[in-house]
């Protein structure tokens, strides 16, 4: 930050130019650091990005923009880096799984998305790193990795259940949600052989399954905060979640930070009241359908 003169600014265009990086690489390491957010197809300033300088300027033209203090262009965020970029095979090798499964993988985490060709990486695998390229022949997307990504807490334990590994990290995760889970016993046998916590819950197990919609029941969030869902439908990455002990300050207290995280990775949510279970007929089939899901 500059003191006694006047700071000049840079708009996010020109700081790559001063850095010597092309924009999407600026705006991808903005991201990174959490500096700014993609909110609704356009870059918002986070209060960390404020702390580094950046402010919204307004063009006679071209509208409001992210500008920055001039300084930040020696921040050692730009610096060149030795680490390593991975693309798929390279993952596949490395957690030995088939090169073909690795981007199914990474969709179901809700890092990538299928395109109609290729693949594209999301805001969440924005937010780790994650780098949009093409191949320059076909102009078909795909998306490389740092190599930190493969020490990713989220798909570290995927490619451990997916082999049949336990670890001692999932386990600790779900030590951190033990109150909920002693208090309210999985007791409940859903026709698909779940078990779950509540009628309410079997009754929506039983919905889904009887619509031959595949689901996952208690699937932990793709993201480093130790949050279970309580269905996950791997088709349309769309969580549902039941809200059914409204009066209890916990568990109030629970839905509100489960929210917040919901709306920071922008994740396809669904809710259900306790009004809702006994119209699942009605209620189920629309609240899917917004998310190109069709129920019947």
């Amino acid at each position: 930050m500059q003191t006694g003169n006047k700071v000049k600014y840079l708009s996010t265009t020109a700081l790559s130019k001063k850095v010597n990086l092309d924009v999407k690489s600026v705006f991808q390491i903005l991201l990174e650091k959490n500096l700014i957010d993609r909110v609704n197809d356009n870059w918002v300033l986070t209060e960390k990005g404020k702390e580094y300088g950046g402010t919204i300027k307004k063009h006679p033209k071209a509208g409001k923009y992210i500008a920055w203090d001039e300084s930040i262009e020696n921040d050692n965020m730009f610096k060149s880096s030795d680490e390593k970029l991975l693309n798929a095979t390279a993952l596949s090798k490395h957690f030995g799984v088939s090169k073909f499964k690795i981007n199914p993988i990474l969709s179901e985490l809700g890092f990538v998305q299928k395109a109609v060709k290729g693949w594209t990486v999301t805001k969440l695998g924005l937010s780790y790193g994650g780098q949009q390229l093409e191949y320059e022949k076909t102009g078909v997307p795909y998306v490389i990795w740092p190599e930190r990504f493969l020490n990713n807490k989220r798909l570290v334990e995927t490619m451990n259940e997916i082999q049949g590994n336990t670890t001692e990290t999932s386990t600790e995760n779900q030590n951190n949600s033990l109150e909920f889970r002693e208090k309210f016993e999985a007791k409940h046998r859903a026709a698909d052989g779940h078990y779950v916590r509540s009628r309410a819950e079997m009754l929506i197990d039983n919905w889904l399954y009887m619509s031959e919609i595949v689901h996952a029941y208690e699937r932990k969030l793709p993201v480093e905060e130790d949050v279970y869902t309580d269905f996950y439908l791997p088709v349309g990455k769309v969580y549902i979640e039941y809200w059914g002990l409204e009066n209890d300050s916990k568990y109030a207290r629970r839905k509100e930070e489960k929210l917040k995280i919901y709306e920071k990775y922008g994740f396809n949510l669904i809710e259900l009241q306790d009004a809702d279970i006994q119209n699942l007929d009605d209620v189920l089939p629309k609240k899917l359908l917004k998310f190109g899901i069709q129920a019947y």
